[in-house]
């Protein structure tokens, strides 16, 4: 179970709850130790005085603000919190406003707020019903380890979720921070109706269960690749951007692939999502291919088969992922083809088909 990381009261008009603070969300990406190159030894941080070269202990570090020319005001942890004592265990409620009148930009981090004790999930209970019935969400600050936080406070099926907010003052003015912004009146006419249509055929129901970390499973691909020998597939580069003269050309074939890829059946979709996934050949199979020219026979006929009854032409493999190019590389026995970009495997490919046809008339 998770530890509480905040307690204290949450408060609106007259009405005082206890509550506790527990994180909403975990971190799972993949972490890697420092090493020196060559070696297996491990790269340590410490707390170190500049003047001395000795270590300081965490216990006799404080707090120093610079007045400049080496001049420092020195604050004690426990005077920070001398000059709050009551925002420190307070989440006070001013106002409540529409959830879509704060802009994204504004939020932070994400907690859930839960009641400190039995004895108090009535009137918990009471509070995010009645957000959720006026849809509305709850503007507060507190302090917390030292920080005074904004925060928006809102009603999920079962809890309140606190999210921590940017001040008005940390968050950039896009007009003075960014080089070029487009003029309003830039996107209209066909083109604006045409990409309309496009949002409409790609437009879903929102469910976070359907996505997850792609990179983090490279990642881990990789890392178990190296540890057992195996090749090692890069990604093919980014698209380039699109052509102004060919943008609505561009909008018109996105409009009728995506209404296209919405009309197949479902165990078609999954089919060539699972081919996507295939694992990489080990180092030691591309090399016995190189040594000996040629596949095994069951190998061979399956490779042939595939490529009939997929279709071999550029414009069908131009469709095709990296990774489903590499695979059917990996069933021809391309040479080279770890190192090939997307559209060298569909030339390698291409070649292929046509040596094969010229082979078999």
């Amino acid at each position: 179970m998770a530890r509480a990381i905040w307690s204290g009261v949450l408060t609106f008009g007259l009405v005082t709850v206890p509550v506790q603070l527990f994180t909403a969300t975990e971190d799972h990406t993949v972490h890697f130790h420092q090493l020196q190159r060559g070696t297996s030894d491990r790269v340590r941080y410490q707390r170190v005085n500049e003047r001395t070269g000795k270590e300081v202990d965490f216990d006799d570090i404080v707090k120093g603000y610079d007045l400049g020319g080496g001049d420092y005001v020195i604050v004690e942890p426990d005077e920070l919190d001398d000059i709050a004592p009551g925002k420190s265990q307070v989440i006070e409620i001013t106002g409540f406003v529409d959830l879509d009148q704060v802009e994204p930009v504004y939020f932070d981090k994400t907690y859930y707020l839960a009641p400190k004790g039995e004895e108090y999930t009535k009137v918990y209970e009471l509070l995010r019903a009645a957000l959720e019935k006026e849809n509305k969400t709850g503007i507060a600050t507190f302090v917390m380890r030292g920080k005074q936080y904004l925060v928006a406070l809102r009603a999920q099926e079962e809890v309140l979720v606190l999210h921590t907010l940017h001040w008005a003052d940390e968050v950039r003015d896009p007009q003075q921070e960014l080089p070029v912004l487009p003029d309003r009146g830039d996107a209209q006419g066909k083109e604006l109706d045409t990409a309309r249509q496009l949002i409409g055929a790609l437009s879903i129901d929102w469910n976070p269960k359907d996505y997850h970390d792609t990179y983090e499973e490279r990642v881990k691909e990789l890392v178990d690749a190296k540890a057992k020998g195996k090749e090692i597939v890069s990604e093919e580069a980014p698209p380039q951007a699109t052509n102004v003269l060919d943008l609505m050309e561009a909008l018109q074939r996105s409009v009728e692939q995506t209404r296209s890829s919405k009309g197949k059946a479902p165990d078609e979709r999954k089919a060539k999502k699972a081919s996507a996934r295939k694992p990489v050949r080990k180092a030691a199979a591309k090399q016995a291919k190189k040594t000996t020219g040629k596949t095994a026979p069951h190998k061979q006929a399956s490779a042939s088969t595939t490529a009939r009854g997929r279709g071999v032409g550029k414009r069908e493999l131009r469709q095709l992922s990296k990774t489903e190019l590499y695979q059917r590389a990996s069933d021809e026995g391309i040479p080279g083809r770890s190192k090939m970009s997307h559209d060298e495997l569909v030339d390698a490919l291409a070649r292929a088909a046509r040596r094969r046809k010229k082979t078999a008339a």
